[in-house]
C-alpha cells in the first residue's frame, strides 16, 4: 500500500472582509477606501473586498466594483493578499464575470460564493456539482471555495475534496458552519491542498487547533492588528496570549453584532474620526448615541490607540 505523500505545512493567516465607505449621500468613497485600506495594509491584515456582508456588495454596481478593485490593488498589491469576495450568486456566469474582473484589476485571487436559488429553494447534489464545475472550469486565476450556512446548505466534504484533485486552481476553501465538526471534515478532506478558513472570529481558536489556516472577519476592520496577533501568538505556541487576544476579539464582535454588523462599525469608525464612511441603503446608518456603546469597548481594550482609529 502506498504511503500518503508528505505534505509541506501550510502558513497561518487572517483576512478582513473590507467594508466599503460611501459618502452620506450614498456615492461610492473612492478617497476614503484608499485610506481604510492603506489602514488594513499596514496592520498586515490579507483582504477580501466587494463581500455581501461587511463589504455591502449587493448595492454595488459592477462599475463601482472593478473602482473598489482598482483602488484595491492600488493600495494592497505586494503587501498583503487582496482578493475579491463577491455576493452570493444566482448564476455561475455571474461568479465567471467577478473573476474575469479580479484578474483584470490584478487581485490575486476570486472566491467562490455558494450558489443561491432563491426563495428558499436548495440546489440538489447535482445542481451544486454543475455549478461548481462550471465556474471552476469557466472562472480565470486563481478562486477559493465558499460554503457558508447564509444559502441554507453546506457543500458534502467529499465533493470538495473530489474539486480540489480536479481543479488545482483552487486555493483555498473558506467555511462558515456553526459546528466545528463540519470543519474538521472539510480539512480531512481538503487534506492540505489548500488552505482553509472559518468565517467569522467565533471558531478561530478551535479550527487553528484542527489544523485550519486562519480564519476570516469583519473585526479586522475595526482591529486589523489584534486579528493578526491572533495569528501571531498561536504560531508562536503562545496558547495563553492567543487565548487571551481571542477573548478580546470577541468582545468586539458581540459588541458590534448589537449594533447590526457592518453599519455599527461604520458608525464607531465615524466617532473616532477614522476612515469607513456611511452606510448604502438598504443600510440605515447607526446613532453615535448607540454607536458609543461600541466605541466604549474600543477603548476599554486599548484599541482606539493601537489600532490608530484616532486622529
Amino acid at each position: 500500500m502506498d504511503e500518503a505523500p508528505v505534505r509541506p505545512p501550510r502558513g497561518r493567516s487572517t483576512f478582513v472582509v473590507s467594508l466599503t465607505p460611501f459618502t452620506r449621500e450614498g456615492e461610492l468613497d473612492d478617497a476614503g477606501l484608499q485610506a481604510h485600506l492603506r489602514r488594513l495594509g499596514r496592520a498586515g491584515i490579507g483582504v477580501y473586498v466587494a463581500g455581501s456582508g461587511s463589504g455591502e456588495g449587493y448595492t454595488l454596481s459592477r462599475d463601482e466594483r472593478r473602482r473598489v478593485f482598482d483602488v484595491a490593488v492600488a493600495e494592497l498589491a505586494g503587501k498583503v493578499p487582496v482578493r475579491a469576495m463577491g455576493v452570493e450568486p444566482r448564476t455561475a456566469a455571474e461568479v465567471v464575470a467577478l473573476a474575469e474582473d479580479a484578474v483584470a484589476a490584478g487581485l490575486d485571487a476570486t472566491q467562490v460564493y455558494s450558489l443561491d436559488l432563491g426563495h428558499g429553494y436548495v440546489p440538489t447534489g447535482d445542481e451544486m456539482t454543475a455549478y461548481l464545475r462550471t465556474v471552476l472550469e469557466e472562472a480565470p486565476g486563481d478562486l477559493v471555495l465558499s460554503t457558508h450556512h447564509s444559502v441554507g446548505y453546506h457543500y458534502p466534504p467529499a465533493r470538495i475534496g473530489e474539486l480540489l484533485s480536479e481543479f488545482p486552481r483552487v486555493v483555498g476553501v473558506n467555511v462558515t458552519h456553526p459546528e466545528l465538526t463540519y470543519v474538521a471534515a472539510v480539512l480531512d478532506a481538503v487534506d492540505g491542498r489548500a488552505d482553509v478558513h472559518v468565517g467569522g472570529p467565533v471558531h478561530a481558536l478551535g479550527a487553528l487547533a484542527l489544523g485550519a489556516q486562519g480564519f476570516l472577519s469583519a473585526e479586522g476592520n475595526l482591529a486589523p492588528r489584534l486579528c493578526v496577533s491572533l495569528i501571531e501568538r498561536f504560531a508562536a505556541g503562545d496558547r495563553d496570549g492567543a487565548t487571551r487576544i481571542h477573548s478580546e476579539i470577541l468582545r468586539v464582535f458581540e459588541a458590534t453584532q448589537a449594533l447590526g454588523g457592518i453599519v455599527g462599525a461604520k458608525a464607531a469608525l465615524r466617532l473616532l474620526g477614522a476612515p469607513g464612511g456611511w452606510p448604502r441603503p438598504p443600510r440605515l446608518p447607526v446613532s453615535p448615541e448607540r454607536a458609543q456603546s461600541l466605541v466604549d469597548v474600543l477603548c476599554d481594550l486599548g484599541l482606539d490607540r493601537s489600532e490608530g482609529l484616532r486622529r
